[in-house]
């Protein structure tokens, strides 16, 4: 039997386990705590789906980068045909350059980060992260409030990581800053709404929009 070659397109998906009052915390003054984790257990489900979704379409390797719970509640909840990792200690930055440098360290020629906060996130767009990385350093997914809700890059870049002031609305053109002056290339993905405040849920103004939010849990 000849093994196949490990993928050199990798995912890394950034999530939270849903726990009542440990999730989502922005949003709890509106949903409340059981709302909020569930919201975020939804939207994280439809991620995965997304996901799964683009491995039918290119092969690429995904791993869940995971705060809270432990490796037994990430398999019962999402499965066990997914690799789990601790996101461990740090900001959002070390933790990121962290799975980047992990992932680079196994070979990966490609590697991009999401998170699970925005729904309108798909496979095509996936897809289109992966086929621009074939021309550029950095690729980038802005979203409405500032911030990314993607980037991709070629190679472990630790200026891309340091001195940003995470869950500001600053994060996205800070970013670029630094790659401009590294001289990278980069390309730009359609900006989308992420959902990580109660002012974020206005822009949808009803949640039914989305099939999957409007599901019992």
């Amino acid at each position: 039997m000849i093994s196949r070659k490990p993928s050199t397109q990798h995912l890394i998906i950034f999530t939270r386990y849903p726990e009542p009052g440990k999730t989502k915390t922005r949003l709890i003054p509106a949903l409340g705590e059981v709302g909020a984790a569930n919201l975020h257990k939804q939207m994280t489900e439809q991620t995965i789906f997304q996901v799964k979704e683009l491995q039918k379409i290119i092969r690429v390797s995904v791993e869940v980068r995971f705060t809270g719970g432990n490796l037994e509640k990430m398999q019962n909840w999402l499965g066990n045909d997914l690799r789990y990792e601790s996101q461990g200690e740090g900001d959002l930055g070390a933790r990121m350059e962290r799975s980047l440098i992990n992932a680079f360290n196994q070979k990966a020629k490609q590697v991009i980060i999401i998170g699970t906060d925005c729904p309108d996130l798909n496979s095509k767009t996936l897809t289109t992260a992966f086929e621009q990385l074939e021309i550029f350093n950095l690729v980038l997914g802005p979203a409405l409030d500032g911030g990314y809700y993607l980037i991709g890059l070629k190679q472990p870049i630790p200026e891309l990581f340091t001195n940003i002031s995470w869950g500001t609305a600053q994060v996205f053109a800070k970013t670029v800053e630094t790659a401009q002056k590294l001289n990278l290339s980069m390309g730009h993905l359609p900006t989308l709404a992420d959902i990580d405040r109660p002012e974020d849920l206005t822009p949808i103004s009803d949640l039914m929009k989305y099939s999957f939010l409007s599901q019992n849990p």
